[in-house]
């Protein structure tokens, strides 16, 4: 029971992260007004949140180099937090490579909080139109998220030849005013020295080797408030990540510490989904924006990082019962903590 309740709010934790960072109340849905550059402040502004949902996406695969025997099976809950460097918490501006039509106000300062930033508004921008300035717009202030959770929910059981594979998965579930989501992966886990050496692996190393591949994808979707119905106006994302890595360990009766090196990438996809009234540029006079209707104005397609990863952590196994953490350097930093139920080595 109390393992349940953990679950649901973490789940209800990772919805409300995406629920203040994408909605339209705080600003997102605006930038659809600066037409076709609102996708490129929409990705400046979201980065770390898709950053960090895409560490935690990676981690918590494994906590040790040994692969379960065969028919052996566990089921572990975990949560990982991904820490935002101070570096992502402001995007600057003049660097994105914005049209001519979004112009930075003179005076202002190009730097603007991302969504894991300062609770303060962004720099004014001016949108420009075929017969001048249409209006100015304030780029939406942050929701000061330092540290981004991510669920892992996960079952792995051990195959012949020491194989271990494992799968994830959070059927759709609907938060309410939140929004809902989804969570689906899988991974595989070849432990090496057996491999090699067969039963005598054990005698002939005292360690144990193994290689681990996971993929892992996670969907978020949320209706925007006070919209019409039939303009279907909604926040879709999703997010991506592909975790390799070596890893190696050592069991010292119940206490298990490991190592592990490897490459990890993650990508998002999605957007501002739905019909929206826009500024029409041609049609706008100084002061009297002209409205028009636009599908799907603001699109989210990035990757958000490939790189190493290193991970340092432990496993400790009390009859069924299996607690886990790790800490990861990365693109962001973080750690991974969680608990597990199992049946045999």
């Amino acid at each position: 029971m109390k393992k349940n309740r953990l679950i649901k709010i973490t789940l209800l934790f990772s919805g409300v992260i995406f629920s203040n960072t994408l909605s339209a109340q705080d600003g997102v849905a605006e930038l659809a007004q600066v037409g076709p550059d609102a996708s490129k402040l929409a990705n400046a502004y979201l980065s770390p949140i898709f950053k960090g949902f895409g560490i935690g996406l990676n981690s918590g695969w494994a906590n040790t180099a040994h692969s379960k025997n065969l028919g052996r099976f566990d089921l572990r809950f975990g949560i990982t937090g991904a820490m935002v460097p101070k570096k992502d918490e402001t995007f600057d501006v003049s660097t994105l490579g914005l049209s001519n039509s979004v112009r930075l106000k003179s005076g202002q300062n190009p730097l603007s909080p991302t969504a894991a930033g300062d609770k303060a508004n962004g720099p004014i921008v001016e949108i420009y139109g075929n017969n001048g300035k249409i209006r100015e717009l304030n780029l939406p202030k942050g929701a000061n998220i330092p540290l981004i959770p991510a669920p892992q929910i996960q079952a792995s059981i051990g195959l012949i030849k020491g194989i271990e594979v494992s799968l994830r998965g959070i059927p759709e579930v609907k938060l309410g005013d939140v929004g809902s989501l989804n969570m689906f992966g899988a991974g595989v886990k070849v432990e090496l020295l057996p491999l090699i050496a067969g039963k005598k692996a054990g005698k002939l190393l005292p360690f144990d080797l193994a290689l681990a591949l996971g993929y892992t994808q996670f969907s978020y979707e949320k209706p925007i408030e006070n919209s019409d119905p039939d303009d279907n106006q909604r926040i879709e994302a999703k997010i991506s990540g592909i975790n390799a890595q070596t890893i190696l360990s050592k069991k010292l009766l119940f206490f298990t510490p490991f190592v592990s090196v490897g490459y990890n990438t993650s990508k998002t996809s999605g957007g501002l989904m739905g019909k929206y009234d826009v500024i029409d540029p041609v049609l706008s006079a100084p002061g009297v924006p002209v409205y028009k209707t636009v599908s799907d104005p603001v699109s989210l397609d990035k990757k958000n990082f490939s790189s190493f990863r290193s991970d340092v952590g432990f496993q400790l196994n009390l009859a069924v019962l299996r607690i886990y953490a790790s800490y990861s350097v990365s693109e962001y930093n973080s750690f991974n903590a969680g608990l597990g139920l199992g049946i045999g080595k």
